[in-house]
Order: C-alpha cells, then sequence, then structure tokens
C-alpha cells in the first residue's frame, strides 16, 4: 500500500503541464510570501528547483530564477511602499503595525546601526540571513529612505536570494535519482539553513542570561561578605 502510494507520488505531469502550473504557482506564493512573512517562500524555491533540475530543458532553472526574484523584489517593493504610506500617515497602518511586531527591539537597533554604517550591503545581506529582512526594511522605513533607493539595494538581494534556494533546491535534486526524494531532501536543507541561526540567537542568549545571573549571584554573596567583620558578625 505504502510503496504504491509513493510510486503514485513519485509521478510528475508531463514538462509543459508543470512549467504552465509551476511558474505562476512560484510568482504568487513568493510575491505572497513577500507580503505576509508566513509562506515559506525558501522551501517554495527549492522544491521548485528540484523539479526544475529533474526536466530535460536546459532553460527550466534560468526561468526558475527569474521568476522567483522578480517575484521577491515585487513583493518587497510593494510592502515598502505600503510601509511608507504608514510612516506619512499620521494613523499609521496596519502593515507598517505588522512590520513592527514581526521586528523585535533590539533586532531593529542593531539592523539600525548597521544600516548607519554599511548602508545598501545591509539590505542585500538581509534577504539571506533567516527573519532579518522585516528589522532592515523597517529600520529603512524609519530612517526614512525613498522607495527609489529601497529599490536599487533590493534588486541584488533578492537575486542573492533567488539563487541561494535555487541552489539548496539543485544540491538536494542532484543527491537523488527520484524527484519526491530531492524534494524531501531540498525542504529538510531549507529548514536546517533558515531555523539554525534562530537556534544559535536562542542558545546565545540562554548562555548570556545564565552568565548574568552566576555574575549576579557572585555579586551577592561577595556583598554579603563584605558587610561582616573581620570575626564573622555582621556589621
Amino acid at each position: 500500500m505504502i510503496d504504491r502510494l509513493l510510486a503514485q507520488f513519485a509521478v510528475l505531469p508531463p514538462e509543459s503541464t508543470q512549467q504552465a502550473a509551476g511558474y505562476p504557482s512560484v510568482f504568487l506564493l513568493v510575491a505572497l510570501g513577500a507580503l505576509v512573512p508566513v509562506v515559506p517562500t525558501g522551501a517554495v524555491v527549492s522544491t521548485a528547483a528540484v523539479v526544475a533540475f529533474h526536466q530535460s530543458s536546459p532553460l527550466s532553472n534560468v526561468w526558475l530564477f527569474l521568476v522567483a526574484s522578480c517575484a521577491a523584489f515585487l513583493g518587497d517593493v510593494a510592502l515598502y511602499w505600503l510601509g511608507r504610506r504608514g510612516v506619512g500617515s499620521k494613523n499609521g497602518s496596519r502593515w507598517l503595525a505588522a512590520l513592527r511586531r514581526s521586528a523585535p527591539p533590539d533586532r531593529l537597533e542593531q539592523a539600525q546601526d548597521k544600516l548607519r554604517e554599511h548602508g545598501v550591503t545591509v539590505l542585500v545581506l538581509s534577504r539571506l540571513v533567516p527573519a532579518g529582512r522585516i528589522p532592515v526594511m523597517l529600520a529603512c522605513l524609519l530612517g526614512e529612505w525613498p522607495l527609489r533607493r529601497f529599490a536599487r539595494g533590493d534588486i541584488p538581494a533578492c537575486l542573492a536570494w533567488a539563487a541561494t534556494y535555487q541552489l539548496i533546491g539543485v544540491a538536494g535534486g542532484s543527491l537523488f535519482a527520484e524527484p519526491w526524494e530531492g524534494v524531501l531532501a531540498a525542504v529538510l536543507l531549507t529548514v536546517v539553513v533558515s531555523g539554525a541561526p534562530a537556534l544559535w540567537r536562542r542558545l546565545r542568549r540562554r548562555r548570556g542570561d545564565a552568565g548574568t545571573a552566576e555574575t549576579t549571584g557572585t555579586v551577592e554573596i561577595t556583598g554579603a561578605t563584605a558587610d561582616r567583620d573581620p570575626e564573622g558578625r555582621g556589621a
């Protein structure tokens, strides 16, 4: 039974059907994920890259790269435009409020500092760092970057992002002969790439909290000892 289900899952539609439905689907999902950061757009691109890798057309991955990068760029620009409307409005906007909720204060402050120091370079790298796009975009909004300046920096950011996750999919597709195995590998690789930095930050935060607690305890013990005279009586 399981073997039969796997065999049916492994059979892909004809390439013409894949291309007719696949590219528009990738475009819509990536653009939607740029506007509403709940869609795993990296996994979408990696999965589509696996399917394109197993197609006979040598230009499949080229078209996928163009579709994914254009969709990411248009989604970013639309979200930034909506955010700028909120910044210029007295009452703000729900888009700007959503951006603020998605950017913790410490991450926003860090993004603002790096943006002042390195400028557009930080914007390019923000799309390659998981959960780094929204804080940097909000820092650009609060720094009153015009839309044109943001768009110029976002073009290489989206190109680098699309290429990175497409390479993850190509790597997954090249490891296995069956497309569904490559899709599974690509999804797992995407989860690891996306989740590893957040896990590392959480571990560092816990170590920092533990170190602070240990230092506080040492200071309290030292203070209690200093309040006693040499014979051990209280001061």
